[in-house]
C-alpha cells in the first residue's frame, strides 16, 4: 500500500517569554516520525497540551516546523511557499473542525458547493445535493447554519470536506461539540465515507470511542510520541 503522508523527525518549538524578559525556546513537538498509508484511518490522542493539534496542522501545512519535514503524497511540502502549499492542500485535502466552520450567510447546499466552485468544478450543484444526500441532509439544503443543530452543522461541515473527494481528511476533534449519541452518528458517519471513498482520515479526539475504531492510533505526550 502506498504512503500517502510522512512525517520525519517533525519538531515545532516557539518563544516563551520570560519574567526578566528574555525569551526561552518552549518544545511542543520533537522527535516525531511515522508513515499513514492510503485509505488508513489514524487517530492522534493525548492528553491536553500534548501538542496534538500543533502536529495535525502541521501534518496540514497549515503551520512551519521548527525541524524536519512532512510529505504528502510524496511531495515535501515544506519545500513549497505559503500560496504552492495551499495550492497543494485544495488538490489533496479536506478538514473538519471542532466549530465546524460554516459560512453562516449560506444555505447547507452553497457551503458544500463552494469549494467545487472554488476549484471551477462542473456540476457543483448536484455533487452537492448528492453529498448532503449521502450525509441524511437531503430535506436540509436550503436551511442556514443557524437553523441547524449542532450534529447538523457538523454533518454539513463533513459534506463540504467530503465533496471533492480528497485523498486525506484532517479532522480536528470533530465530536467535540456534541453529545454522546450525536457524536457517535458522526463518527459511523465519517468512517463510511472513509471506506467509500478511500479517503484517508488523519484526526485528533479526545473521545476514546472514536480512536478505537480507526485502524490506527498514535499518542503523544510531552510532545513525543509514546506509542
Amino acid at each position: 500500500m502506498a504512503t500517502i503522508v510522512q512525517a520525519v523527525n517533525l519538531g515545532k518549538q516557539v518563544e516563551s517569554p520570560s519574567i526578566e524578559g528574555k525569551g526561552h525556546p518552549l518544545v511542543i513537538l520533537q522527535e516525531i516520525n511515522f508513515n499513514v498509508e492510503l485509505g488508513e484511518s489514524l487517530a492522534i490522542t493525548g492528553s491536553s497540551g500534548s501538542g496534538k493539534t500543533t502536529l495535525l496542522g502541521l501534518l496540514a501545512g497549515l503551520d512551519i516546523p521548527s525541524t524536519g519535514t512532512v510529505f504528502l503524497d510524496s511531495v515535501d511540502i515544506f519545500s513549497f511557499d505559503e500560496d504552492a502549499r495551499a495550492r497543494l492542500r485544495g488538490k489533496l485535502a479536506g478538514f473538519v473542525f471542532q466549530s465546524f466552520q460554516l459560512l453562516p450567510a449560506m444555505t447547507a447546499l452553497e457551503n458544500v458547493m463552494l469549494p467545487l466552485e472554488l476549484h471551477g468544478t462542473p456540476n457543483a450543484r448536484e455533487r452537492a445535493k448528492e453529498t448532503l444526500r449521502r450525509v441524511g441532509l437531503e430535506q436540509r439544503l436550503d436551511h442556514l447554519p443557524k437553523h441547524l443543530s449542532g450534529g447538523e452543522q457538523q454533518r454539513v461541515a463533513i459534506a463540504r470536506a467530503f465533496v471533492v473527494q480528497p485523498k486525506i481528511l484532517f479532522a480536528d476533534e470533530p465530536t467535540g461539540n456534541l453529545d454522546a449519541a450525536t457524536g457517535n452518528q458522526i463518527i459511523e458517519l465519517m468512517l463510511d465515507l472513509n471506506r467509500a471513498q478511500g479517503t484517508t482520515l488523519i484526526l485528533v479526539t479526545h473521545d476514546d470511542a472514536l480512536a478505537k475504531r480507526c485502524t490506527r492510533q498514535i499518542h503523544l505526550s510531552g510532545g513525543r510520541m509514546v506509542s
